[in-house]
C-alpha cells in the first residue's frame, strides 16, 4: 500500500474537518524518529503535539502497559476502583505547585480536564463567569471553544457558545500588548460586562501553546493572583501543553512565585496514552457532589500505568534539565541565524518549549507565507515542524526530551539549511 492510495481512501472515508498536516502515513516510531509505510524516515519535532516528551515507545512505558494488560484493561473507576488511580493522584498532589492540601481527578482528554476545571470552579464559588485570554487554546468542545481565543479554524461555524465567557488580551510585547494593557482590559470587563462577584475563575496558559508560545510574564501572573484574591475568584493554570518537563520544570507554574487554585494537565502525562487530570486545593476539588465528576474512560488503567512510568523516566533521565539544555541549544542556533534570516523576529520560550516567530524583515508584520515555506521545506527534508500563532507565523519546536544528541544535531543542520533556502526564495 502507498501513501497516495491511503490518502484517496482517507478523503473518501473521513471528513475534511479533521485536518491532517502530513501527506504520509506512519508505520512505526522510536524515540524521536518515525517511519512511514513506504519506509521513509522523519525526525519528529512535533511529538504528537507535545504528547511524547518521553519519546515514542519508551521501553519503560511499553513494559508498564504490557504488565497492566495482564491484569485488566477497564472496570470504570467509578464502578470498581483500582490502586493505580489513587497512587498517581498522590504523586501529582505531592509534586504540583502549592503547599496547601490537594486532590486530583483524572479524565481522558485535555478538553475534558478544562471542562471539569470550569465545573469545579463554578461549583466551589457558586458563580458562572469565566475570563480567558486572546490567543488561548483550551480545546474543541463547546466550553473549550468558548474559552479559546482564536476563531479560525476552531470556532468557525460552531456557535453559539456557552455564555458568561469573556476574553482579555494576553501580554504580547512583540505585538504591542503590555501586562498593564491586559490588566486594564480585565478591569474594563469588570466595569462593562460582568461584576467580579459573578466571576468564578480566570483561566490562563503559563505559556500559550497554539497561540504562539508566548510566556506569561511573572508580573502578569502575580497580578492575576492578586486580582483573584481581591474578588474571591479562582485562578486556573492550563498546563495541558506545558506540563511534564517541557518548560524545564515538571510544571510551568514552578517558574512562578505564586500558585493557582486549580491546574489542568494532559498530553505528556501518559506518554501517548489518553489521560488528563485536574489538581487543586482540596476544599475546591471537593465542591462537586459525588457523581458530578468522572467519565466512562476517565483514569483508564493502561494510561495510568503509562503515567507512573512517565514520572519515573522524567526523574531518572533528568528530563527537566535536558529540556533546558536542548532549548538553549536551539535558541542559540536561531539567534545566530538572525543575520542571515531577517524574518526571524523573535526567539522565545522556557526550557524545551521554544518557538521562532517570523515577520517581514525590519518590522513586526507577521509573515505566514515564509513560515509555511519553512515548514514545507523541512517536511521535504524529513523534519516535522508545527506552525502556530494567531497569525500562523510561528514555528514551535516540540522535540521529545529523550531525543539522541546525534538526531538533534541532524535536525539542527536541516533547520539551518531550510531557513537559508527559504530566504533565498524570497530574495
Amino acid at each position: 500500500m502507498t501513501n497516495a492510495e491511503l490518502k484517496s481512501r482517507k478523503d473518501a472515508a473521513t471528513p475534511r474537518g479533521v485536518g491532517v498536516m502530513c501527506d504520509f502515513y506512519a508505520e512505526r516510531a522510536e524515540n524521536a524518529e518515525l517511519w512511514d509505510i513506504e519506509g521513509r524516515r522523519f525526525i519528529d519535532f512535533a511529538a504528537g503535539i507535545a504528547v511524547c516528551n518521553t519519546g515514542h515507545r519508551h521501553p519503560k512505558i511499553v513494559a508498564a502497559i504490557r504488565d497492566q494488560l495482564d491484569h485488566f484493561t477497564h472496570t470504570a473507576y467509578q464502578i470498581v476502583p483500582y490502586a493505580s488511580y489513587v497512587e498517581l493522584a498522590e504523586k501529582i498532589n505531592q509534586r504540583a505547585p502549592g503547599d496547601y492540601p490537594k486532590k486530583t481527578a483524572f479524565f481522558t482528554t485535555g478538553a475534558e480536564a478544562v471542562e471539569n476545571a470550569i465545573k469545579i470552579a463554578r461549583a466551589a464559588t457558586g458563580r458562572p463567569g469565566v475570563i480567558a485570554f486572546t490567543g488561548a487554546f483550551h480545546g474543541r468542545t463547546l466550553m473549550g471553544m468558548a474559552l479559546t481565543g482564536k476563531v479560525a479554524p476552531y470556532k468557525t461555524g460552531f456557535g453559539p457558545f456557552p455564555s458568561d465567557v469573556f476574553h482579555a488580551p494576553f501580554p504580547n510585547p512583540l505585538h504591542g500588548v503590555t501586562t498593564a494593557d491586559s490588566l486594564k482590559a480585565i478591569e474594563f470587563l469588570f466595569k462593562a460586562d460582568i461584576d467580579p462577584k459573578r466571576v468564578a475563575a480566570i483561566i490562563f496558559e503559563p505559556v500559550q501553546g497554539e497561540g504562539g508560545f508566548y510566556p506569561a510574564p511573572a508580573e502578569f501572573v502575580r497580578a492575576l493572583r492578586k486580582l483573584c484574591n481581591e474578588h474571591g475568584i479562582l485562578l486556573i493554570a492550563d498546563e495541558v501543553q506545558t506540563g511534564f518537563g517541557r518548560t524545564g520544570k515538571l510544571f510551568a507554574m514552578h517558574h512562578y512565585d505564586v500558585v493557582p487554585d486549580l491546574m489542568t494537565m494532559a498530553k505528556s502525562l501518559a506518554g501517548g496514552m489518553p489521560l488528563s487530570g485536574v489538581v487543586g486545593r482540596a476544599d475546591v476539588m471537593d465542591a462537586a457532589a459525588p457523581g458530578g465528576l468522572g467519565g466512562t474512560y476517565a483514569g483508564n488503567p493502561l494510561a495510568l500505568a503509562a503515567a507512573h512510568a512517565v514520572l519515573d523516566i522524567i526523574d531518572e533521565e533528568r528530563l527537566c534539565e535536558r529540556a533546558t539544555l536542548l532549548g538553549e541549544r536551539i535558541k542559540a542556533k536561531l539567534v545566530a541565524l538572525q543575520g542571515d534570516v531577517p524574518q526571524i523576529a523573535d526567539v522565545r520560550g522556557p526550557g524545551g518549549m521554544v518557538a521562532v516567530e517570523f515577520c517581514k524583515p525590519g518590522g513586526t508584520e507577521p509573515d505566514a507565507e515564509f513560515t509555511r515555506r519553512v515548514q514545507a521545506r523541512a517536511l521535504e527534508r524529513g523534519l516535522l515542524l508545527l506552525v502556530c500563532g494567531v497569525y500562523s507565523n510561528v514555528v514551535r519546536f516540540l522535540f521529545p526530551l529523550t531525543i539522541q544528541d546525534t538526531v538533534f544535531d541532524e535536525a539542527m543542520a536541516i533547520l539551518e539549511d531550510v531557513l537559508k533556502e527559504s530566504v533565498a526564495v524570497v530574495v
